[in-house]
């Protein structure tokens, strides 16, 4: 295995620790950057990804990674471009809907942590013989879901999931059931509108009520 992935990919496992549930956050304005980030810590998720679909993305990393106790990591990552702005603006890891030989290499240069998106079997493939064991399965729910992943797992037992689109509070612990679920991502626990309007209570509320602890 390559060396600088193994690296990344242990990476990867502390920064998430027994955390079950990557919150996937769309942020539009950066002064809502530390509100957020004291949500999310005093919640019990420590490890969240900011999407780079904002004008404010960069700088909502920055500041959120200054945070004591934030492991912040950027995600759609697709292009070696998005890559080194993230790792410039303090992100710890990334996240990306899909893989090109670029985007990996530019990862592999600066020892990044990536989570990188399949969605088929010759992708996992593919993936999986560079190094990477760590994947991010998406769009999950598109794709079959729960029985897609079960059925991955005969021919890929080494491999772990993310699986990313469609999870929800109703069938996040039938992911988190599956032996090669690593953890679930969603929007849900913190949608883009509640951010916007600066609604903490019902985000904590959110957090609070779904099954993502297991």
């Amino acid at each position: 295995m390559n060396r600088s992935i193994e690296k990344m990919e242990e990476s990867l496992k502390e920064f998430f620790g027994s955390q079950k549930l990557l919150p996937i956050l769309t942020v539009d304005d950066k002064e809502v950057s530390e509100d957020l980030a004291s949500v999310m810590c005093e919640s019990g998720l420590k490890t969240y990804e900011v999407t780079l679909r904002t004008q404010a993305s960069l700088e909502v990393i920055a500041q959120m990674s200054s945070f004591d106790n934030c492991i912040v990591g950027a995600g759609t990552l697709i292009s070696p471009s998005d890559v080194r702005s993230a790792i410039k603006a303090g992100a710890k890891f990334g996240i990306s809907p899909g893989i090109t030989p670029e985007l990996l290499n530019e990862c592999e240069k600066n020892c990044f942590p990536l989570i990188p998106g399949v969605s088929t079997a010759s992708e996992i493939m593919n993936a999986y013989a560079r190094g990477y064991k760590i994947l991010k399965f998406f769009p999950s729910e598109n794709l079959g879901g729960v029985k897609t992943l079960k059925a991955l797992h005969g021919p890929f037992p080494g491999c772990k999931f993310f699986p990313t689109g469609g999870i929800n509070q109703d069938n996040a612990l039938d992911y988190l059931s599956l032996p090669n679920v690593y953890a679930i991502a969603g929007s849900w626990v913190a949608p883009r509108e509640l951010i916007r309007s600066r609604d903490w209570s019902q985000i904590r509320k959110i957090i609070q009520m779904s099954d993502w602890k297991i």
